[in-house]
Order: C-alpha cells, then structure tokens, then sequence
C-alpha cells in the first residue's frame, strides 16, 4: 500500500535544508546521466489548464510525475511516486508547499555557484507564494543582510516585506520601483507572471547574479533583451525545457544572439563539469523552469522520513 501525505503533513516535514540538498542531488544526477526528465506537457480547455512534469532518479530508485491544474478557481497540485524496479506505487503527495521550497531550493542552488561569496543585498520583484520559497533559499546559502522588494501593489510590498524580515531574520524593504530594487543588489531575484519585461539590462550592476524564476512560458517575459545579452553566463535548469518555454531567452534565440550551446545545465555546473562564475564582474543568470526530477528527489525524502515518524495516512492501491 501506498503512502498519502497532504499539504499539513508536507509542511510539518519538509525543510529549506531538505529541499536544498534534494535539488542539488537532483541536478547532479541528471548531469551525470543518472536521471530521465521529459519536459512539461500542458493540455488546454477555455476553463482550465493540465501541466504534467514527469521523470526518474535512476539512483534513488524512482520514478513518477507531478500533475498540476489551473483555472480562474486556483491551482492543484499532485505528485505520484512510483518504485523504478517494479512499477509499484509508493506515495501520492499534495504538493503546493513542496513546489514552493524546490522551485526556491533551485534558486538558492544557482546562488550558491554563480553569485559572489559576499553577495549580501537582494533586489526582489514579486511578493508572492514563490517568493517566500526563493528568499528562504538564498538566506540559507549567503549571508544576506538585506532585501529590496517591489511588486506594483504598493499595500502587498509592504505587508510582504515585514512578512520576509520576520521569517528570515533580515532588514526587509518596500522599494518604490523595480529599478529600486534591482540596482545596487548583488543578487536579483524575478518571480512573477509579467508579459513584459519587469528588468532592465541598464540597471544590472557588475558581479550582479539574476535568478529568473517566473518566466516559464513562451508568453512569460521578466528581462528585457539587454539583461540577457549582458550575462556573461546563461545557466538553466534544462536546456530541452528551456529552448520550449523560456520566455526570457526566446527572442535571443530566435535572433541568433544566444545558442543552444551557450546554455550551461545547471546540474552540469554541481557536478563539476561545466564552470560557473569566473570573474568576479561577471553578470550571471539562472533561467528556472522547473524539472520533475526536483520534485520526485524531494518526495522520495519526504516519504523516507514520514516513515520514521509515522505521519500519512495509507492510499489504497
């Protein structure tokens, strides 16, 4: 029999700490040959939408799929976790609070090898769910000391910026603009729905690192052309899902200003194969779209220690 785990029994497992160390696992195996991830499939109604990210870690003996829906009414979201040797269901999982800490846990993965050791300062636009999740992060692998956040709901910024400053023990300011926000921080974090470029290359100082974590639809764009184009290094967590649905780097590809080739995995950076950061100027950029394998590393320690503890309840099967 199978293991069901809700989003209360999620929370009271799941740690930044945990997520971290399952994406990085993760993103090694995959650069290694070591895990399978078929990149996002969507179906569309006029009322609704079905987004399925599926995969395997070969290792870890898993395989399964996160399936997610969408409608005017929210989002719901479910990971299936199956054993790789016999095909046996293991665990069915809610799993918004989980997408939240590992879309995060991707970012603070990307910051650890791309942004500089003394990156201290965060330029954050949006003041949403995922922001949470990407701050968390990046306080768990740098010493952050403030944040600059700005979302165009001048209410939101406010409460949003208090909610962070108590959650992560930094200083947390509203930041009247987006251009406030993002010039002078050593990192930069966009985690929004915009259409239209919320960033501007201009404003990017040097040694900047960028973590683009909303713009995971060819519609979806967070940088503008000069941002891009300024990144002496342009990491992904997929090039396969990255060349469907990244937004922000569309339009360099289809001008012939940015290549297939130029991508580095960010996996491939983990695992010491590809270098990261080499020059302390170095404008640097994670384009985050989010792989199946992210999910399933974090479920598979997720229903280990839920075991331990004896939390879940039985799905039949």
């Amino acid at each position: 029999m199978a293991l069901f785990l809700t989003e209360a029994d999620v929370r009271r497992l799941l740690t930044m700490d945990m997520a971290l160390a399952a994406v990085e696992a993760a993103h090694r195996a995959h650069a290694l040959g070591r895990a399978i991830d078929v990149p996002r499939q969507r179906t569309r109604v006029p009322t609704a939408s079905l987004h399925i990210l599926q995969g395997a870690l070969l290792d870890e003996n898993v395989m399964g799929y996160k399936a997610y829906t969408t409608s005017k009414a929210g989002a719901r979201f479910l990971v299936h976790l199956f054993d790789a040797a016999d095909g046996r269901l293991q665990a069915v999982i809610e799993a918004d609070f989980l997408g939240m800490m590992r879309t995060g846990a991707a970012g603070g993965i990307a910051a650890k090898h791309l942004s500089r050791p003394e990156a201290a300062t965060v330029g954050l636009i949006g003041a949403g769910w995922q922001a949470q999740g990407q701050l968390e992060a990046l306080c768990k692998v740098r010493k952050i000391e403030q944040v600059r956040l700005f979302s165009r709901d001048p209410e939101k910024r406010r409460a949003a910026s208090a909610d962070f400053a108590r959650r992560c023990g930094v200083e947390a300011v509203p930041a009247d603009s987006a251009e406030a926000a993002v010039r002078g921080s050593d990192i930069v974090v966009t985690v929004t729905t915009s259409g239209t470029p919320v960033v501007r290359g201009e404003w990017l100082a040097a040694g900047t690192h960028i973590n683009a974590a909303g713009s995971n639809a060819p519609i979806r764009r967070e940088l503008d052309e000069e941002a891009v184009g300024r990144a002496a290094l342009v990491c992904v967590d997929s090039r396969a899902t990255a060349l469907r649905e990244a937004g922000d780097l569309l339009p360099a590809l289809e001008k012939g200003r940015l290549h297939a080739g130029q991508m580095v995995e960010l996996g491939e950076i983990v695992a010491g194969l590809r270098p990261g950061r080499s020059d302390a100027r170095a404008i640097t950029l994670f384009e985050s779209q989010g792989m199946a394998i992210q999910d399933l590393a974090v479920a598979r320690r997720l229903v280990d220690l839920a075991g331990e503890r004896g939390i879940g309840a039985i799905w039949p099967t």
